[in-house]
């Protein structure tokens, strides 16, 4: 059956804009991020455990936040813009105090107060997104914001790279300068996007926060991708097992933006051939390729062969991102975008804590490769319950 592409209209300028913030946002983010890990292994005598808690808990709090912040963003007349501009002032002020972390702890406090700012904007953002386009453009929008979103983590990567190699090896002043990028996005969140007012709409307050009145094909939804998140493995598991392996921070920074390019060149692809009757199959490929990358990766004792599992796992993401965003929106009401997007990612936080604990707990304990293993079979699982759950758009 053929696919049926999207017409190529325009996207609108809000839209244009808030990917450009996405991608000034990420250049910040990634310039700290992959070297995490390296800081806790290196400096402050932290491991796996540490570093699942850490990724766990921050997410967590995160989604937990984005169910209250989408809410509110429906409830205050639909305005986005207010909780889009904090949640990046919040991430971009604290993010680069973990340059001073001086004990695991720390890094936990201020990496949960930069998730609070990523809670803050996210489900409204998604929103905002979702408010100023048509069903025709969705997946088009969605797939040009994570490109962005992806094309400033490879900036980052590169330059944490560039000033380690020709600068400096303290990992302590590269978090540092990432205040630069990340006070620009601020800036640019302030004065380039502007809102336009809307009508008001009727709203009934109390059904979406609900669990019982949402609709049963968005509970299916919602639970699969659950489960999903509960199985998966911090991207940052992937660095540490590198680290393990030999590769040094400069060539973890040039892998990381090696799997963040791949991610943007296909969430563009995707974006743009993911129509309404194709969201689930891009999101059902990409899970299984997901499974079969994580099974190589449990298997490989080589950096050559981790370089090429962590290009397949990116690919998963490129799948995925926009088309589960586009189909988020397809099950949703106009009117409670901002809700749907808060439990999306809602769920998918409260899965990641125990997940990460656990699959970080099977690292310490037995090694990676079982870590990888049965997050590559429970990833399996949940595409076989996609393959079979009747999920269908409204």
């Amino acid at each position: 059956m053929p696919i049926d592409t999207p017409k190529r209209l325009p996207l609108p300028r809000i839209v244009l804009v808030v990917g450009v913030v996405s991608m000034l946002n990420d250049f910040a983010s990634e310039m700290v991020i992959p070297l995490i890990p390296l800081l806790l292994v290196t400096v402050l005598a932290a491991g796996p455990v540490a570093l699942g808690l850490i990724e766990g808990a921050a997410e967590t709090l995160a989604n937990l936040i984005k169910l209250w912040s989408g809410r509110r963003s429906d409830v205050f007349g639909q305005r986005r813009k207010p909780f889009i501009l904090a949640g990046y002032l919040v991430s971009n002020l604290v993010r680069p105090l973990i340059a001073f972390s001086g004990h695991w702890l720390m890094v936990l406090t201020l990496r949960m107060t930069d998730r609070v700012g990523k809670g803050l904007r996210t489900a409204p953002r998604d929103a905002l997104i979702a408010d100023s386009v048509d069903d025709t453009n969705a997946g088009r929008a969605y797939g040009y914001t994570r490109a962005l979103d992806h094309s400033g983590a490879v900036l980052g990567a590169l330059a944490a790279a560039a000033v380690l190699h020709w600068g400096t090896d303290r990992l302590d002043i590269v978090i540092a300068l990432s205040a630069i990028p990340g006070l620009v996005t601020v800036g640019l969140v302030a004065f380039a996007i502007h809102e336009p007012l809307r009508p008001a709409v009727a709203y009934t307050p109390q059904a979406p926060l609900q669990w019982s009145l949402l609709g049963p094909v968005m509970r299916r939804y919602l639970l699969v991708l659950g489960l999903f998140a509960f199985g998966r493995i911090p991207e940052t598991f992937l660095l540490l097992r590198g680290h393990e392996l030999g590769l040094e921070p400069v060539g973890l920074l040039l892998l990381w933006a090696g799997i963040h390019t791949l991610k943007a060149v296909v969430s563009e692809i995707v974006g743009r051939w993911a129509s309404r009757t194709w969201r689930r199959p891009f999101i059902l490929a990409g899970w299984v390729l997901y499974a079969v990358a994580l099974l190589g990766l449990g298997l490989t004792h080589s950096v050559v062969n981790l370089v090429y599992w962590g290009l397949i796992l990116a690919c998963y993401y490129g799948l995925t991102e926009p088309t589960e965003r586009a189909l988020m929106r397809d099950l949703a009401r106009p009117n409670e975008y901002g809700t749907a997007f808060g439990w999306y990612h809602m769920l998918m936080g409260l899965a990641a804590l125990p997940g990460g604990l656990m699959l970080g707990g099977l690292w310490s304990l037995y090694g990676s490769r079982p870590a990888f293993l049965v997050s590559a079979v429970l990833a399996m699982a949940c595409a076989l319950f996609l393959w079979r759950a009747p999920i269908t758009q409204k």
